[in-house]
């Protein structure tokens, strides 16, 4: 992606943290430091708008959304197959000594 130069101007304090996690490896240089904090804090405020306009829904209105045409549907969709089982092994097997004991794993 394109990227843009720009100028920003940042408290002293925090271009001392910055300085010390591009020291440190946390990140390659400040300019990534400053992305990734940026990116991150953009995504949350995203999240946080999406959060607000679900708090304006109604749930008893979704739900009867959700379920608009689900019994009609329910006739159409096929019937699942039984759940594959694998053999038993219940069965006390013998072990190399000649004696019998339970198996390892029963199911």
């Amino acid at each position: 992606m394109p990227k843009t130069k720009v100028a920003i101007t940042l408290e002293k304090e925090t271009v001392t943290l910055l300085d010390r996690l591009v020291k440190s490896a946390v990140f390659p240089s400040r300019s990534h430091g400053i992305q990734v904090a940026l990116e991150e804090k953009l995504e949350r405020i995203g999240h946080s708008r999406l959060a607000r306009e679900c708090a304006k829904l109604d749930p008893k209105i979704e739900k009867s959304l959700a379920e608009e045409g689900i019994a009609e549907d329910l006739s159409k969709w096929p019937e699942q197959p039984p759940a594959h089982r694998a053999p038993s092994t219940s069965r006390i097997l013998p072990s190399p000594s000649g004696t019998t004991r339970p198996p390892i794993c029963p199911t």
